[in-house]
């Protein structure tokens, strides 16, 4: 579980060992599933679920360590790398809820080994849709349990056998919390009128896929806009095809093989020989070196390639609406009503703009919106377009009255400058 914040509170109150109901240790047996699995049927409740993952280290996102908890049933630290799969415990954990907190982060990987939830509250996304200015596990746990979670360990390599005592209080305790949490949450929820709107998102959830791999992953590398020309490209993305498939080879973060900046300064300067590639300065680290060969062949194909790539490559999203305002201004005055429509909904509710709708949607229809102007066909756009039923509620009408005053009259919002538009 990734975190970014830390707890502030001056009243937070320092989280001891003792909280844990035993010291933590690792499953890595059969026998020592079995007898995991059987504690954790005799409880009763939701489960609370965690992964940690090796991110930056490895190159695979697959979980290094899991955690279960459940009222009555202990918390347990389980070792997926020491089974083949952990489909029995699936089983059991379909049974009822699970609880996570930034659900979409550890989904993936905890399918991997044969985990799927069947229905989920996602504490993070719960803390977005109740207002919470912070959504952070260890800031939400001092908001509402009172209780200071240290996160120093969240970006540690999980892949590390044997993993440290310390680490693993910390992996327990993050679990161990997450039923308290949840009826906490779920508390300020209903008091909100929010339990509808929580319940939709979570159902949503459990569908969640990641999203495709975008074409030219290599055009991610920090620093490619000082390339100049289609052939210094052809070099980088040689380069980084290259390290990718020797990143996966040793299961090492591509990263911490050779850095983007070495790469990039290779690309810039189109050596000509190995010599000339080993003299460039950022190409220094231990793995510049020692694959040398490797790099060099990469450049080769770069330089000597008739596959040039554009310097610049069209996205299948739209453009942003600041471009909109002279080639298609009532999509501009659409998109500007709109915007103003929406933060004045999300004040309101106290729910941030990103979870009334999604930006890309808001943009489409705005770009495009349905033929007629009547509520009901906007409705029908948000719903065929993926919104859930409470979005759907809360903004058609308003989008709807946006689209009938800008086609009564755009001057309004067109006399917005397009550099404030976001």
């Amino acid at each position: 579980m990734s975190e970014t914040e830390t707890a502030s509170e001056p009243d937070a109150v320092e989280l001891p060992l003792a909280t844990l109901a035993r010291t933590p240790h690792v499953i890595d047996t059969h026998d020592g599933l079995t007898e995991a699995i059987a504690e954790l049927s005799r409880g009763t409740g939701p489960f609370g679920v965690d992964a940690e993952r090796s991110s930056g280290f490895r190159y695979s996102a697959r979980a290094y360590l899991i955690q279960v908890s459940r009222r009555g049933g202990g918390t347990h630290l389980i070792d997926p790398i020491a089974f083949d799969g952990l489909s029995e415990l699936g089983e059991l954990l379909a049974t009822d809820e699970w609880i996570l907190h930034a659900a979409t982060q550890d989904l993936a990987c905890l399918a991997e080994v044969g985990l799927v939830p069947t229905k989920l509250f996602d504490t993070e996304l719960g803390s977005r849709l109740a207002g919470l200015p912070r959504v952070g596990l260890g800031t939400v746990v001092a908001e509402l349990l009172g209780l200071h979670l240290a996160k120093e360990h969240s970006a540690a390599d999980w892949s590390t056998r044997p993993i440290p005592q310390d680490w693993l209080v910390y992996a327990a305790l993050d679990v161990e919390l997450l039923p308290d949490l949840r009826d906490a949450l779920a508390a300020v929820l209903e008091s909100q009128g929010k339990t509808h709107i929580a319940e939709q998102e979570f159902a949503n959830l459990v569908h969640w896929k990641p999203a495709e791999a975008k074409v030219d992953p290599w055009r991610r590398l920090s620093g490619l806009q000082s390339l100049p020309t289609p052939r210094h490209l052809a070099v980088a993305r040689e380069l980084w095809v290259a390290r990718d498939q020797f990143a996966e080879s040793i299961d090492m973060g591509p990263g911490r093989t050779i850095p983007d900046r070495a790469i990039v300064a290779a690309a810039s300067r189109l050596p000509n020989s190995r010599g000339a590639l080993a003299a460039i300065k950022e190409f220094s680290g231990r793995y510049s070196r020692r694959e040398l060969a490797r790099w060099w062949e990469a450049i080769e194909r770069g330089l000597s390639t008739d596959d040039l790539p554009p310097m610049r490559v069209r996205g299948n999203g739209l453009s942003t609406p600041r471009n909109w305002k002279d080639r298609h201004p009532d999509a501009y005055a659409r998109f500007m009503c709109v915007r103003e429509s929406m933060s004045v909904i999300a004040e309101k509710t106290s729910i941030p703009i990103e979870n009334l709708a999604l930006p890309e949607m808001i943009r489409r229809i705005c770009y495009e919106p349905p033929v007629e102007f009547e509520p009901s066909a906007v409705a029908t756009w948000l719903r065929d377009a993926g919104a859930r039923e409470w979005q759907i509620e809360l903004i058609h009408s308003e989008l709807n009255d946006c689209f009938v005053r800008v086609a009564e009259d755009p001057t309004e919002f067109l006399a917005a400058p397009a550099e404030t538009v976001d």
